[in-house]
């Protein structure tokens, strides 16, 4: 529901970087810009990045100053990245899963659907999951990010600390936007048994197809309803562990080499899979996806379901307590499904005029809610609504906590950057 571009961009500058590379690979040696411990920057690398940076800030991209600017962030990354690897710092194959997906997820709804994503990746969005240079990339970036959390876990800031940031920066900040104070409930429909069953027998049926004789690409292509691997006859690829949801990774690695697995259920519909080979920790298998069909009378059930969960909530039983009963949002639901304070900038276009137009403590009414392939509808409790003032120590210390640290761990940074300098060897090759 909540806008989050954090990671956005980024990944569009991967996507056009990895095409770019691939056609520098035919033309020319791409040329290293600078060299910090053992990782390089390359030309390409600096270009992209001086594009994006300049598309965000509204700066001109040729300036020496803001390609000077960029080199140096990227410099700082990288010597991070070494301060990373010598701390021995982890991040599992699981941890770089969940960020992909989270990532590719957002990327989804900025660019408004996974068909158009896919498009501008140039390959389906099942194989930028498994790819191995997105896969590395999401590595190094949550190695940064685990240094960089535990140097900053151990700061604060005193009360006498954001008195003094709030006098030296008051005529500088600016107002605090409208905010509100939200909780949800969000469900997803279920398919009913007989559709359940219906695709389970038509999984059992593929597989005694396959027994008998009939070719398991052919019925990939003609009934696997996965985008990514249905024309190639269900082909995956070359996989590692953590490249599928729990479900079908379990079923795979436990297969023997060409041996077809039973019907097995994701959140996706019901698999079909055989392992064609396997080297130790990676497999290559290929799968038929078949759907388990929504229909609209499953919808009509959960959002039937949604407004009587709207009615009830009153003293005895609060919001809070139906959410962590009823919704399906793992995220949030044994929290009373809140979703924080959240700025009217921050609402998702789709849902900020049924949030606006809610009057303080009331539930608006089912609202269907898409994430990534899958969809749910949830219903929203407007807790409270601060309208846009002036910010002020008494109402707005939290706030002015956070800008302070913000400050505090800027400085720390660039203290520590400059450190790692003097000890960690870089060069600039420009």
């Amino acid at each position: 529901m909540m806008k989050k571009y954090g990671y956005v961009w980024l990944l569009l500058v991967w996507a056009v970087t990895a095409s770019a590379q691939q056609t520098g690979r035919q033309q020319t040696i791409d040329k290293v810009v600078a060299v910090v411990d053992k990782e390089v920057i390359t030309f390409s690398d600096l270009v992209f990045s001086v594009q994006q940076y300049a598309m965000q800030n509204k700066l001109d991209p040729k300036s020496s100053d803001v390609q000077s600017q960029v080199l140096d962030g990227m410099i700082n990354d990288k010597l991070i990245l070494a301060q990373a690897l010598e701390d021995s710092v982890i991040v599992t194959e699981d941890e770089i899963t969940d960020r992909l997906d989270r990532q590719l997820n957002m990327l989804v709804q900025r660019v408004g659907s996974k068909e158009k994503l896919e498009e501008m990746y140039g390959m389906p969005i099942a194989r930028v999951k498994r790819d191995f240079q997105y896969r590395e990339m999401i590595r190094k970036q949550l190695l940064v990010e685990k240094v960089q959390q535990t140097r900053n876990a151990s700061l604060a800031v005193s009360r006498r600390e954001v008195e003094e940031f709030f006098e030296q920066y008051r005529d500088s900040i600016p107002k605090v936007p409208t905010e509100y104070e939200l909780s949800h409930i969000y469900i997803q429909p279920k398919p009913d048994s007989a559709v359940t069953h219906a695709a389970l027998r038509r999984a059992l049926g593929l597989i005694d197809s396959v027994k008998a004789g009939t070719d398991f690409g052919d019925l990939a292509k003609r009934y696997s309803i996965d985008p990514g691997s249905a024309a190639q006859g269900g082909d995956l690829g070359w996989v590692r562990r953590g490249s599928f949801v729990k479900e079908f990774e379990e079923a795979t690695f436990t297969l023997k080499e060409k041996e077809i697995s039973k019907p097995v259920k994701t959140q996706f519909g019901y698999h079909v899979i055989q392992l064609m080979e396997r080297r130790g920790e990676s497999v290559h298998p290929r799968h038929i996806l078949l759907p388990i069909e929504q229909s609209q009378a499953n919808d009509d059930s959960t959002i039937a379901l949604l407004n009587r969960i709207r009615i009830r909530p009153d003293a005895k039983t609060s919001f809070a307590v139906l959410a962590k009963k009823y919704s399906e949002d793992n995220d949030t639901k044994d929290i009373g499904g809140d979703l924080g304070k959240v700025a009217v900038d921050q609402i998702d276009a789709a849902y900020v005029d049924v949030v606006k137009s809610a009057a303080p403590r009331e539930i608006t009414e089912p609202k269907k809610l898409t994430v990534g392939s899958k969809y749910g509808y949830h219903i929203i409790y407007v807790r409270s609504v601060v309208p846009e003032h002036m910010i002020n120590i008494n109402d707005d210390y939290h706030r002015l906590e956070q800008l302070a640290l913000q400050v505090k761990s800027t400085t720390h940074y660039q203290q520590w950057v400059e450190e790692m300098r003097k000890t960690i060897y870089w060069e600039k090759k420009l």
